[in-house]
Order: structure tokens, then sequence, then C-alpha cells
């Protein structure tokens, strides 16, 4: 079944931050939503269950604390179209080092939200943090892409994530053995990504977090594998907007000048040229550059997508698929835990995403739009590809 939202998340950050030279993460592991091997499960029922199913028991050493956006927002679109997207400060009063092992993200009105990700705040970065915070009077501020404060040090492959809620999300436990790591006094800046074709409701969007000092934890990190989107219009129909110059103006209008670097910086990074080769389909293989061991999986596209896969070492006697989608449920887009797989420097990765067009014709959410070449766009009706790794390193 697929209705609305998804988890741009990923998506957004990886977009901006390459963009500006690269940064983002991936949501760390969820419970499972499709299978590494086989396709994704139908999810019908599962994301209107999420928020009915009772928290599991807390492990030694955990402990419980809920933060939320400090007050109701009401959301607008900042431009033209009908996605917002606002960073809310949230401070969880870190009184000493610990590492998150799990969390919960509620969203206040799940029809109108379409993502949300947690980003943490270093205490280098706290006072730009409470500065741009203090402008709108702490009611947070627009921020398509990422935070829009910055990450020195992150890239595609060290992501400033803590986690992400997206359709089919629920509450994330991770592995007893790993963590993610939050400095004393650290902040979370949460973006939620508002979907105004479900209504302007006032939305409080909350998070509850499992903090634990437990010794012995292993940092878990994100890493981003984004892939272009070129999907031109269906033979036979037409527009303004199946031009993509004129597609590319569209996002650009919408999301801000950042769109058109995104759309050109994915092709130079995957294919070496600012030349597109529209298609249903389109990759992009990344040498790995640092070991790591892979412990989850998990893809990103939106409502024209139709499969989605991850590959180690592609074409090689070595291959091996991480994941395989091979019907894309766009509600349902929890990651995957894999068998810990080991990469090394040298390894490739690939992600591969086929959109289909044909699904404007079926989905309420695309009824009314004007045909359009797609690229990679940030509201809910535009498109991405988006691989997502949760490593530890050696």
């Amino acid at each position: 079944m697929r209705t609305r939202r998804g988890l741009a998340a990923a998506a957004m950050a990886a977009a901006a931050l390459l963009g500006s030279a690269c940064a983002g993460p991936v949501p760390a592991a969820a419970p499972p939503a499709a299978t590494a091997s086989g396709g994704a499960t139908s999810a019908a029922s599962a994301a209107s269950a999420t928020r009915a199913a009772a928290p599991s028991a807390l492990r030694a050493g955990e402990t419980l604390r809920t933060v939320a956006a400090p007050v109701s927002y009401t959301p607008r679109a900042p431009t033209v179209g009908t996605d917002d997207y606002r960073c809310f400060v949230l401070d969880p009063k870190l009184t000493k080092d610990q590492f998150v092992t799990g969390f919960d993200i509620n969203p206040g009105q799940p029809a109108e939200v379409h993502h949300v990700i947690l980003f943490r705040v270093p205490p280098s970065a706290v006072a730009a943090a409470r500065a741009r915070d203090a402008e709108s009077g702490g009611n947070g501020w627009t921020c398509f892409g990422g935070t829009g404060l910055g990450s020195r040090g992150a890239t595609l492959d060290d992501a400033p994530w803590v986690g992400a809620w997206a359709p089919g999300g629920r509450e994330n436990v991770l592995p007893p053995d790993v963590g993610i790591p939050m400095q004393r006094g650290s902040l979370l800046i949460m973006q939620v990504h508002y979907n105004l074709r479900h209504g302007v409701t006032p939305d409080r969007t909350s998070v509850s977090l499992r903090l634990s000092s437990s010794p012995g934890l292993e940092p878990l990190e994100t890493m981003l594998y984004p892939a272009p989107v070129e999907l031109p219009c269906r033979t036979g129909k037409s527009g303004p907007l199946c031009d993509r110059s004129k597609a590319i103006e569209d996002v650009t209008a919408r999301f801000g000048a950042m769109s058109p670097r995104i759309v050109n910086g994915l092709l130079l990074v995957c294919n070496g040229t600012l030349l597109p080769s529209p298609g249903p389909t389109q990759s992009c293989t990344r040498t790995v550059e640092q070991a790591a061991t892979v412990r989850a999986v998990a893809g990103h596209m939106h409502l024209l997508g139709s499969s989605l896969r991850i590959e180690l070492n592609p074409d090689t006697a070595s291959a091996r698929t991480l994941l395989d989608i091979k019907v894309w449920d766009f509600d349902n887009q929890g990651a995957v835990p894999v068998p810990a797989t080991k990469i090394k420097p040298g390894d490739s990765i690939r992600v591969s995403c086929t959109h289909d067009q044909s699904w404007r014709d079926k989905l309420p959410d695309l009824q009314g739009l004007p045909e359009r070449y797609v690229v990679w766009g940030e509201g809910t009706t535009d498109e991405m590809c988006l691989g997502l790794l949760s490593v530890t390193r050696p």
C-alpha cells in the first residue's frame, strides 16, 4: 500500500551535503521491514500499528529520556510548493558522555510528517545552534537538506545522524554491543519534513532516547550512498516540466540554490560527467575508503519508486547482495539487520534504483500534478535514490 511520506531524511541530508562538499548519515538499524535477499514485505498495517506497539524493556545500564519540540508548530511552505522542512533544537541534558542505544520518534501529526531525522550537535557547535534558534524565538528554522549549520569533518562515510523516522518506523533498539556516541553537553537537532498536501495541523513531535554509559559499546556510524535520478516523461506525455532544464528550475524555486548543485553533483560523483543518461534505472558505484563492518542496510525512494538494490563488489567473483527490494513499499522503509559483513578499502558499493512514471496514474498523492522530468528533489512528490549502511569501525 502506498500513501505518503518517506525517509527523505537520509536523502535530504545526503543531497544537501553533496551540494556543499558531502556530509550526511543513515538511521541506525531498525527492526526488519524488508528481507536482505528478497523483496519488501507489505506494510499496509505495519505503519498504523507502529504507535500502538508497547516499548520494550530497558536493558542493564540504560535510562530513558524523552524530549520534544519546544512548542507546537504549524507547518507552512516557506516558498512555493507543498513541503516544509523545519529544524528544532532539543536538549537531552547530557551531564556526561553517553551512547544512544535506542530511540522512538513519535510524530505528533503522522499524516503530515514525511520524515524525521535526528542530528547530533557537539559542544563546539552548541552556541551556533542556540543562536540560530533564537532568531525565531525558539521556534526552529527552515532547513531544506541538512540542518544549515554545517558539520565539520562530516562526510558521506560518517554522517552526524542519531536516528530517523519514516513510514513503517517503530521503536528502534540497537544491538547490545553498539551505540551512537554523544558527548556531554551535546544537543540534538530534529529535522521534520512536513507534507502540506495532508493538512497544516499544529504538530509537536517528540523523541524517547535510550541512553547508556556502559563500557565496551562500539560506536555506530552511518554511510550514505546516493545515486542520481534522471527519469524522463513517458512516451506520449508532454508539458513544460518535461524539459529537464525547466524541471531543475522548478525544484530550485521550491528548495533553493542547492538543488542544481545536488543534481549535477550526483552526476559528477557517480558518472564523472554532467551529461545525464535518462532512464528508469540509475545507479552509483563508490569505492570504500575505510574498513568497516556493515551491521544493517536500508534504502530510500519516494512514490515513483519501483525497486532498489545495494551490492558489495558488483560484477566481480566476490559479488554479494546486501539488500534487494524487488517491490518498493513507500510505507515500509525500516533498516534491515544483516550478518556482520566486513568491507575494506578498495571494495565497491553500488546502489541501483528503478522508478516508474506510471504510478502517476495510480496514486492519490500524485493526482493532478503536471507531467515532469524527475530529478533529485526533496518534496514528497519528487524523487530520490539512496542506500544507507549502518557500520562499526575496526
